[in-house]
């Protein structure tokens, strides 16, 4: 697959980036969601500098990444053992069933 080159904007500055073509579109929205996230940083007045900007930025979504992983691991284990009841009721009435052909 061929790279692309796309522009996105971050915090009024232009960046040239290499892509897939097919993840161009996902790459402006991370720019996009990145900007916004930056502007309110920035805007709260809390912190200044754009490299201090860019890292208070960083923690904060990497922070939203690990807790959307640690809830989509809960609810993954909590739909596994849904389905071991499920599997386990099965079996049971497949037993029942079984026996009462005997």
């Amino acid at each position: 697959m061929m790279d692309h080159q796309i522009s996105v904007r971050i915090l009024d500055k232009s960046y040239q980036v290499k892509c897939p073509v097919d993840m161009a579109q996902e790459l402006q929205d991370a720019a996009v969601y990145l900007d916004q996230h930056m502007r309110e940083i920035r805007d709260s007045g809390k912190v200044i500098g754009v490299d201090r900007i860019a890292i208070m930025t960083a923690l904060n979504v990497t922070h939203e990444l690990l807790t959307t992983g640690r809830k989509e691991n809960k609810w993954v284990g909590v739909m596994a053992e849904r389905i071991r009841d499920m599997q386990k009721k099965i079996e049971e009435a497949l037993t029942i069933t079984e026996q009462e052909e005997l």
